[in-house]
């Protein structure tokens, strides 16, 4: 791609890219606050208290454009309304490709405390004559000057950090096959008992355990998440004197070929929310597990709404996901939908797929999203705007026999369209999103306000103290 390019001209193809980029991501942002003003949800009476409203809406569409989660896609809509509706001068920077997505968050987000629309303006103006300065600045320095500029206009507007007790969290997540990180942060009491609960676990078994002390801690953990009082010994010896970890009634569901489950294929099983679990550690599992095979749906349509516990596991295990475009929830969380509602659309596997509660309102509410299932579970759905997008099964895709087809489904022809005045009612919010984001707004500068008044007091004070008067 450079041979022909000097040292020069490649430095110059770092720099022209870099701006063609910020350019492309602003370009993005405008495209997305301009069909978020189209669709105009704040001016949606009827559905200003939705638990699924008007925003949500435009994040589904978003998400559904650009194949991300609807995580991401709100976050994209949060950036793109900040930018169109208040601070428009940064956004002229950043369509200039100037800035980059790194500052404009931190301006976005370090601005959104700020509720009065002269002031915010004056900020926005000061912030777009010097960001350019500050692309080469850490991120505290970026909050830093951004704060400068905000405390001279608006005191109180300036984001402070919550009580450092506030910042707790338990993170897990997928890390390397058959292994989940665990990322937390806990009252200091709580984190001193569970370091004495693991050591203590760990400690329940005998000398000839061959595992490392760490290892016996990371076991621990899951069995003390198991609601086990002691951690089972792997010595395998016959007249080992450590007690055995006793059962317990948490159940996980495992997906794998019978196969690998006797050892005659390496393919990997499926663990919900973690993915591939390797052969070996597989076996490993299903030889204390209860081992059940999946039923296989036959053709036909069962004749009540509810589909049988056997066809709702089957659907479960051949979707594993929400089946909207870009979503992930896992099957443990979703609804069984009938595509193709009932009683015009059956009870079918062929017309029956997962979604989240989220998507599951969106499709019932917002009608102007259609959606289309074939037989082997392939739905393709269509977009207000009239763009298509087709979604696979998971468990199809990584296990073959889930993906034979399920039948084709004889629908009537006369089957009369969904309008927004269907019988079910959306869930409602005890307050309008606008009512949500300024009582957010008022608590923090709340608190912002009665820490201003604190610090003048002190100041106050400390001049009183070291007021003499003078000898007379």
């Amino acid at each position: 791609m450079f041979d022909t390019v000097g040292d020069a001209g490649v430095v110059d193809a770092i720099s022209d890219a870099g701006r063609a980029q910020n350019v492309a991501c602003a370009r993005e942002l405008a495209a997305i606050g301009e069909l978020y003003a189209r669709r105009a949800p704040d001016d949606d009476c009827e559905r200003f208290s939705w638990a699924v409203d008007g925003h949500e809406n435009v994040v589904a569409e978003v998400a559904a454009a650009l194949r991300i989660s609807r995580g991401r896609a709100r976050g994209r809509l949060r950036h793109a309304i900040a930018l169109r509706e208040r601070l428009p001068r940064v956004a002229e920077v950043f369509a200039r490709g100037d800035i980059d997505f790194r500052l404009v968050a931190a301006l976005v987000t370090r601005t959104e405390v700020v509720d009065d629309a002269e002031l915010i303006a004056k900020i926005d103006a000061a912030v777009a004559r010097h960001a350019t300065k500050w692309m080469r600045l850490s991120g505290p320095s970026v909050a830093e000057r951004i704060d400068m500029w905000v405390a001279r206009f608006d005191p109180a507007g300036v984001r402070v950090p919550g009580p450092r007790n506030d910042n707790r969290y338990v993170d897990i997540a997928s890390t390397d096959a058959g292994l989940a990180g665990v990322w937390a942060q806990l009252h200091a009491t709580d984190g001193a008992t569970l370091e004495q609960k693991l050591d203590a676990l760990a400690a329940t078994v005998c000398r000839e355990d061959p595992r490392t002390k760490a290892q016996r801690r990371a076991d621990a953990l899951g069995a003390l998440a198991a609601g086990a009082e002691v951690l089972g010994c792997l010595c395998g010896g016959p007249d080992c004197a450590a007690p055995q970890r006793a059962g317990t009634n948490v159940v996980i569901h495992v997906l794998a070929e019978q196969g690998a489950v006797d050892g005659e294929s390496q393919a990997p099983g499926y663990l919900s929310g973690h993915g591939p679990l390797p052969a070996e550690l597989l076996r490993e599992v299903a030889g204390n597990a209860k081992i059940k095979p999946l039923w296989l749906p036959p053709a036909k349509a069962e004749s009540g709404y509810r589909p049988s516990a056997a066809l709702a596991e089957f659907v479960r295990f051949r979707d594993l996901t929400c089946r909207f475009p870009g979503c992930d929830a896992p099957a443990e969380i979703c609804d069984i939908d009938h595509t193709v509602p009932f009683p015009l659309g059956p009870t079918h596997p062929s017309n029956l797929k997962l979604l989240c509660r989220y998507h599951h309102l969106l499709k019932t509410f917002y009608v102007q999203w259609r959606d289309r299932q074939e037989p082997d579970g392939t739905v393709v759905w269509t977009s207000p705007t009239g763009h298509q997008y087709a979604t696979k099964p998971g468990g199809s895709l990584l296990f073959p026999a889930l993906a034979v087809p399920t039948g084709a489904l004889v629908l009537p022809t006369d089957a009369p369209q969904p309008h927004e005045s269907r019988g079910l009612m959306m869930p409602a919010r005890r307050r309008t999103r606008a009512q949500e984001r300024a009582a957010r707004i008022r608590w923090e500068r709340g608190m912002n306000e009665a820490r201003i008044a604190a610090e003048a007091a002190r100041r106050a004070e400390r001049i009183a103290a070291s007021y003499e008067p003078p000898p007379f």
